[in-house]
């Protein structure tokens, strides 16, 4: 692997400006929305945060995927259209917007659980939708075991997640995992928050707003705190 040098600047309190919006990804239970949320505050940038309390099928879906992933998918994909598409307006308040999950994230989950017409009519409107979709200028792709995800699902305790076992955490890892291999969307940093904790070690949290601001982003990038560099 090819070390990356950071570029060199001083205050890791300001995002360069050509950061204006960025996506924090990862599974299920790995901790984007409250990244994200740090984030936003370190950073003054406008948060946006997905909204599962307003898909009326969410619940139905955990209790009966077959019969509820078609309209689950399609009112997520609606919703989180709704919501990036209000990025495309400049914001005089913040320097920049961050969101706890990317509209590509929707593509994972739709085709995993949908499959012939349905997934057809699906990707119709996707393909449709996302052209008018910004894309981040960053993704911050978070990865940790199952084992920390289960058990902060388990921590918050959110009715419609009670559904959510190790086995469906799994598949949706793997799926995670193969697509994010090949994303060439927008600039990927991979990283282990394993040891990490954003909210209880401030220190963690500089470290990671040091790499975002001091790395000049391309491509995909790995970055592990038990580890010094950054990789490419």
């Amino acid at each position: 692997m090819k070390e990356m040098k950071p570029a060199h600047k001083s205050h890791t309190d300001t995002l360069p400006d050509n950061l204006r919006y960025v996506a924090i990804e990862g599974v299920i239970g790995v901790g984007k929305s409250q990244l994200a949320s740090l984030l936003a505050e370190r950073f003054d940038l406008r948060l946006v945060l997905e909204d599962f309390e307003e898909n009326p099928f969410l619940s139905r879906f955990y209790r009966n995927p077959s019969r509820w992933a078609f309209q689950t998918q399609i009112a997520f994909l609606a919703s989180r259209y709704r919501q990036l598409s209000t990025l495309r307006t400049m914001d005089l308040f913040h320097k920049g917007a961050i969101t706890d999950y990317s509209f590509d994230k929707d593509r994972i989950f739709a085709h995993m659980y949908l499959s012939g017409e349905e997934v057809d009519i699906y990707d119709k409107l996707y393909m449709q939708m996302e052209m008018s979709t910004p894309q981040p200028d960053l993704v911050i792709y978070i990865q940790s075991s199952l084992e920390c995800s289960l058990e902060r699902i388990r921590e918050r305790n959110i009715p419609y997640e009670r559904g959510i076992n190790r086995d469906l955490l799994e598949r949706l890892r793997e799926a995670y995992i193969d697509y994010f291999f090949r994303y060439t969307k927008s600039p990927l940093l991979n990283v282990n928050v394993e040891q990490m904790d954003f909210k209880e070690r401030p220190e963690d949290l500089d470290e990671l707003a040091r790499i975002i601001v001091e790395t000049e982003h391309y491509g995909i990038m790995y970055y592990n705190p038990s580890k010094p560099a950054l990789f490419k």
